[in-house]
This record gives structure tokens, sequence and C-alpha cells, in this order.
């Protein structure tokens, strides 16, 4: 009754005994690495498109919208959200791509002009609260100077 038993098992045991070799070969060797080719991109290199820049004024003057104009229609007749990153300037058309930095933080907003104004001379645009509040000095005076930079597309 054992031999019967053994007569089954050896065939298992001597396929075992000569794939040993090629069995320790495909542990051993170390996993193939994966290679990333140009049709796969990693999640932080997304191609983002070059922006091109445009100076249009140097050392400007900003200020920020009061809170009383909240839901208000702006003059290209969206309504006007002091959480959004826009901006009013007198001459730029509607829509136009702003790059904003402050001049002593040297922090940088992108906006989109959506209103005219600043309706005072020394004036050179007005930002959004949120936006204002990024690119500000810890202390402000409710005016700051800014680069103002037009992003072509």
């Amino acid at each position: 009754m054992k031999m019967k038993k053994f007569i089954y098992i050896l065939p298992l045991l001597v396929v075992l005994f000569f794939q040993k070799e090629n069995i320790k070969s495909n542990f051993s060797q170390e996993k193939p690495k994966l290679k990333v080719t140009d049709t796969v991109k990693k999640k932080d290199s997304i191609a983002k498109p070059v922006e091109k820049l445009e100076m249009y004024h140097e050392s400007a003057h900003a200020s920020y919208y009061a809170n009383k104009f909240n839901g208000r229609r702006t003059a290209s007749g969206t309504r006007f959200n002091n959480n959004d990153m826009t901006c009013a300037h007198r001459k730029l058309p509607f829509g136009t791509r702003l790059k904003v930095t402050g001049v002593k933080t040297k922090k940088v907003v992108y906006v989109t002009v959506t209103d005219r104004g600043p309706f005072h001379k020394n004036r050179h645009i007005d930002l959004t609260r949120a936006a204002f509040w990024k690119i500000r000095p810890s202390n402000y005076g409710g005016h700051i100077d800014v680069n103002i930079e037009i992003v072509k597309k």
C-alpha cells in the first residue's frame, strides 16, 4: 500500500528536483526594473504649456476691492466674488490673464481681468481680496507695489 503512494509521488519529486535550479535562479535574479517610456508620464511630470509673459507694468500700485461689491455685476457682466482670482484694470480687455507679482514678497498670483477700475489716480490694478492676500506682505496698508505681466498663450 505504501508503495502505491510512493509511485504517485515519485514523478512529482523528480520534476521538482530538476526544476529546483530554475526555481532558485528565478528567485535569486533581481526583478527587471520598469522603464518609463515617452507615452507613460509620471504624476509630477504632467506637461504644462509654457507660458509666454510680456511685462506690462513694473512697480505698479495695487489695491483690493471692498466687500460691499460682492454679488454686484462687473463691467464684463459677471457677478463679482471677492474669493475669485480676478481683477479690475482700466484698459486691458476682459478675459486677459495677468501674472501679478508682489515686489517685496516675490509671491505670484494669476488673475483674470473682469472689471474696469480702479478709479483712483495713483492705482493701476484692483485685485480681489483673495488675490491680494496671497501676495501681500505681513504688514500691509491696503495697497502694495506689484509687477504686472500679461500671460500670452
